[in-house]
């Protein structure tokens, strides 16, 4: 299993199209095959910080999901709402319980 935790500094005069952004692109990842959660948070003492949280099945997942068509566009319109470069760290976990 992969999680991903992809740190985003919004701008706060965009962060309207970032939330409409980040919706489209929520919605069409729980549809991906592999995916098995994607969700966005908001930080509630950093202003403007959200964070996505992602599981995968495995990295296929992952590579399938950066070249679909809702991440890559959602992608290019980064540079629109984000301040900041997306701090993305990458971890490789396993259930340890049920």
């Amino acid at each position: 299993m992969i999680i991903i935790h992809a740190l985003m500094q919004v701008n706060p005069a965009r962060e309207e199209q970032f939330l409409a952004e980040a919706k489209t692109l929520l919605a069409a990842t729980h549809k991906e095959e592999g995916n098995i959660s994607y969700e966005l948070y908001k930080h509630a003492e950093q202003e403007n910080s959200y964070i996505m949280v992602e599981t995968w099945r495995d990295m296929e997942a992952v590579s399938s999901h950066n070249s679909s068509a809702h991440f890559t566009g959602f992608a290019a319109k980064a540079g629109e709402f984000l301040t900041a470069p997306l701090d993305v760290k990458a971890f490789n976990g396993e259930l340890l319980s049920k």
